[in-house]
């Protein structure tokens, strides 16, 4: 069973890899005005993590993608955001996923997730650059994070509808 599960935590990781290197093909900026803003692609997997793994192997999933794709085509400056939005994104939706079903759905969990992203981000650039005026920026962020959030969720629900029949994912 662990090398079954350490064999699914590989593959998760390699999808959001690519997911992640796939997300650098669209030209989002041309479509929405907002600077900065992506797909959150990856965030499917971190998602989809949370619901079928524990939260100790959707944390290892995370900071492997975020680390590995920092180091394929980051920063540190990418890693340091990325990884702070992208671990605040995973406590809100563990969170909210202890809830589900009770007053959110996968994709209030996927949207809360998204803002999460954002917020951790702008923590992040405050204590980079050193200043509170970035701030600024975060409603424009907040008001994608819902799309955006949405598209995460569907396209998260939409595997796990199809991964059901595939007893490996059960």
């Amino acid at each position: 069973m662990k090398i079954k599960k350490l064999t699914l935590c590989g593959l998760l990781t390699a999808l959001a890899i690519v997911l992640s290197l796939a997300e650098r093909l669209f030209p989002l900026d041309a479509v929405i005005p907002v600077p900065g803003v992506k797909l959150g692609l990856a965030n499917v997997v971190t998602l989809f993590a949370l619901t079928r793994l524990r939260p100790r192997e959707a944390f290892a999933i995370l900071v492997c993608r975020v680390g590995l794709s920092s180091l394929l085509m980051g920063s540190v400056t990418g890693f340091l955001f990325s990884l702070s939005g992208g671990l605040l994104s995973l406590l809100v939706m563990w969170a909210l996923l202890q809830a589900e079903g009770r007053f959110c759905s996968l994709l209030g969990v996927s949207v809360a997730g998204a803002a999460a992203h954002n917020v951790g981000q702008m923590i992040a650039a405050v204590f980079w650059m050193g200043t509170n005026a970035v701030i600024a920026y975060l409603p424009f962020l907040l008001v994608m994070a819902v799309p955006l959030g949405l598209v995460t969720g569907l396209t998260c629900a939409a595997a796990l509808t199809h991964l059901k029949k595939i007893k490996f994912f059960v």
